[in-house]
């Protein structure tokens, strides 16, 4: 099972960007994933999840702002960020949470 994140880059505060994780090898679909993200000198937190039913959830400092969606057939997770803050820079991970596998992390940067 592979994990592909892709979306990040460098924005203005204010901005949006959309990340993608696409899951390939697996034969149990995408399941439930999760965004995480880890900034210079801190631990990785969870930013948003999405289960195998669409359920969501959110990081408080995020709620509100970002977005985590599914496309089952392309087996893309999205997650759709808008008023980005300097704050909100960082290395995104995706995981799939069966297994645990992560991906290889975007850097998403949020310039003031």
């Amino acid at each position: 099972v592979q994990l592909q994140a892709s979306g990040g880059g460098l924005v203005q505060a204010g901005g949006s960007l959309r990340l993608s994780c696409v899951v390939s090898g697996s034969t149990l679909g995408i399941n439930a994933i999760g965004w995480y993200r880890q900034a210079p000198g801190k631990q990785r937190e969870l930013v948003a999840r999405i289960t195998s039913g669409g359920s969501t959830d959110y990081a408080d400092s995020v709620k509100g702002r970002f977005t985590i969606s599914r496309d089952n057939a392309k087996n893309t997770v999205y997650l759709q960020m808008n008023s980005l803050k300097p704050e909100d820079t960082a290395v995104y991970y995706c995981k799939r949470y069966i297994g645990g596998y992560w991906g290889q992390g975007t850097q998403v940067t949020v310039s003031s």
